[in-house]
């Protein structure tokens, strides 16, 4: 697949930034995020707006491949459906992108994967996210999980976590990769 992206010089993308061991953010402008440890490190990225989410979408999109998880963790409405939405359309899924909230699970297919979006805001007992099919969507395609928290023990520690904040002025985004996603993610959003 082909994908040419374009950055306007007037609009910045969004902000990267590490949190150094002390806690206090560091511009990406002074910090390589390729450095050995760095993966480990939570990252922050400043969202202006639905635009900048999606941007943000089609770059972790771009990393994804089959067995990936990503948790959508944040309130009603700070930007995980846009998120998803961004995500798919950067893999050239262009039918209309609900919120799963009622449904729980939305499946797409792509040239390469399925991509699942699954909402679990309306489970109440574990024993219902297996009547989804969850476990085979995590061999057999990529999944996007909003309200991850409600999968428990389900939950694998492979992932990538992704927290949505509000902010002063729009989304703020909290990146935490464990398992196969350290030293995926930093290294492709140090390109950026």
């Amino acid at each position: 697949m082909h994908r040419a992206t374009i950055k306007s010089a007037y609009e910045p993308r969004y902000t990267i930034a590490a949190l150094g061991p002390s806690g206090i953010e560091k511009n990406a402008m002074n910090v390589t995020l390729r450095t050995p440890n760095m993966a480990s490190k939570p990252l922050t990225a400043d969202l202006a707006d639905e635009a900048a989410t999606a941007r943000l979408a089609a770059d972790i999109a771009a990393v994804a491949r089959r067995g990936d998880v990503i948790a959508l963790r944040g309130d009603l409405g700070t930007g995980k459906t846009v998120f998803a939405r961004g995500f798919l359309r950067a893999l050239d899924v262009m039918e209309d992108v609900p919120s799963p909230t009622f449904t729980l699970v939305q499946s797409y297919q792509t040239d390469a994967d399925t991509i699942y979006h699954f909402d679990l805001y309306r489970i109440e007992a574990l024993e219902e996210v297996y009547e989804l099919g969850i476990e085979d969507a995590f061999l057999d395609g990529i999944c996007l999980i909003e309200w991850p928290d409600r999968l428990g023990p389900l939950l694998p520690e492979d992932r990538l976590d992704i927290t949505f904040e509000y902010a002063k002025s729009g989304r703020r985004v909290r990146i935490a990769p464990r398992g196969d996603w350290d030293g995926r993610v930093p290294e492709h959003l140090a390109n950026v």
